[in-house]
């Protein structure tokens, strides 16, 4: 089946198989990724990479997508054991710098993971400028997504994109993390009214976190949730993690605690993988 987004049809599964394998090839090197975007997509596709973070920037005659890898790997998210769990809650940060102005625009109290917003920093300006060269083309809806850490950058994309006065179509993600406290989710909600889409695979983990999340709900996740359930999965990542969860003392995770949970994250790391998700959306 030839796959292709549908503009006026908001949640659509098949805009979400689409997206989703753009996500998935957004973790190619772009010898290997700019020929298969065009193969099983149809888009001319050209990779962004500052330092560890990069993004697809593709179109067509009729749409543009943005496309944020995930960390490493679609498997592998050691890399963010910091961000997820031990430094959570001192990564909620008001942002500064270059786009602080830019996410401040959310509202007083709005917080924002600091090592998410450092990430889109670093490549905001060439994935903006790309964006920007393809609509001076020719206006066509934007579309933005990612898996992991993507899917967080694709949601801080969108709302960086409004505040270029350029308009975001929908934004989808699978197994995003969350990004930010409840003032800042409730900016993006409403900013983006019916058209955030979370795909979530229920025995997946990462989407359960920043930890800090499951102990005092400093974090919290945008609409909308779309679940994926695995065949037969009756022990969903949650109840396992917050069962540990529980056993913190005062709000705090003791350094114990913490491998804990992360051992058992690993555990259950293969339900985030992005071939699962995929093939849940069949």
């Amino acid at each position: 089946m030839t796959l292709k987004l549908l503009e006026d049809s908001a949640g659509s599964p098949q805009n979400a198989r689409f997206l989703a394998v753009a996500s998935d090839l957004a973790y190619c090197p772009q010898s290997e990724g700019a020929p298969k975007f065009l193969e099983e997509l149809g888009l001319k596709a050209q990779l962004t990479s500052v330092g560890n973070t990069q993004a697809y920037v593709g179109s067509d005659a009729d749409n543009i997508v943005v496309a944020f890898r995930g960390t490493e790997a679609p498997t592998k998210i050691e890399g963010l054991k910091d961000w997820l769990l031990t430094n959570a809650l001192n990564l909620l940060v008001v942002p500064e710098g270059r786009l602080g102005t830019d996410l401040a625009a959310a509202g007083v109290g709005a917080r924002f993971h600091q090592g998410f917003v450092s990430a889109i920093g670093d490549i905001w300006d060439p994935v903006c400028a790309a964006v920007e060269a393809q609509l001076k083309e020719a206006e066509r809806p934007l579309w933005v997504t990612g898996h992991s850490l993507g899917g967080a950058l694709a949601l801080l994309a969108g709302w960086l994109f409004t505040r270029k006065m350029i308009s975001v179509h929908q934004i989808v993600t699978f197994g995003a993390p969350m990004i930010g406290n409840q003032l800042a989710v409730d900016a993006i909600n409403n900013e983006f009214a019916g058209k955030i889409f979370r795909y979530v695979n229920t025995p997946d983990p990462v989407p359960l976190l920043p930890m800090y999340s499951l102990v005092a709900n400093e974090f919290v996740h945008c609409d909308t949730e779309c679940k994926l359930a695995e065949s037969g999965s009756d022990d969903p990542s949650a109840a396992f993690i917050q069962s540990l969860a529980k056993s913190a003392v005062d709000k705090l995770l003791s350094a114990t605690l913490i491998d804990d949970i992360w051992k058992g994250i690993e555990g259950r790391i293969s339900a985030h993988g992005m071939d699962n998700y995929r093939k849940l959306l069949g």
